[in-house]
């Protein structure tokens, strides 16, 4: 089954997770970025009410085509207790008919986001394979 990790960081806590997740998966891999990254203050104050909203930042296009790919593994680190905004904008790119593996990485290793992330993943005609909480 062909697999990408797909990751969003800020502070390079996720990156680190999400590359040793590919290795041990053999999996390919692509970092989630914003088209204008935020300062440290705006993420981390904006970015976590943008967060509990389920609002989407801009983000550039991915170099991978993620129609090519069976299963696509998801790393997004925790902004009050939900993914981080640029990682909502790749949950609405989501193609049809994928299985989606969430892996939500955060200080406390708990997340209040399953809900609402196997809704928008379902939403988009994928399936939601796993969820796991990472202490970071």
């Amino acid at each position: 089954m062909r697999t990408i990790v797909l990751y969003y960081s800020y502070s390079g806590h996720t990156k680190t997770i999400a590359e040793d997740f590919a290795k041990k998966e053999s999996a390919d891999i692509e970092e989630i970025t914003e088209i204008k990254r935020p300062g440290r203050l705006k993420a981390f104050t904006s970015g976590c009410f943008a967060a509990m909203r389920g609002s989407m930042w801009p983000i550039k296009s991915l170099d991978a085509d993620l129609v090519t790919y069976e299963r696509l593994i998801l790393l997004a680190p925790v902004w009050a207790g939900h993914p981080a905004p640029a990682v909502n904008s790749l949950l609405d790119r989501l193609p049809e008919g994928k299985e989606v593996y969430v892996k939500m990485v955060s200080a406390s290793g708990k997340s209040d986001c399953i809900n609402r992330l196997k809704t928008t993943i379902m939403g988009k005609g994928c399936t939601l394979v796993g969820f796991e909480d990472i202490k970071s």
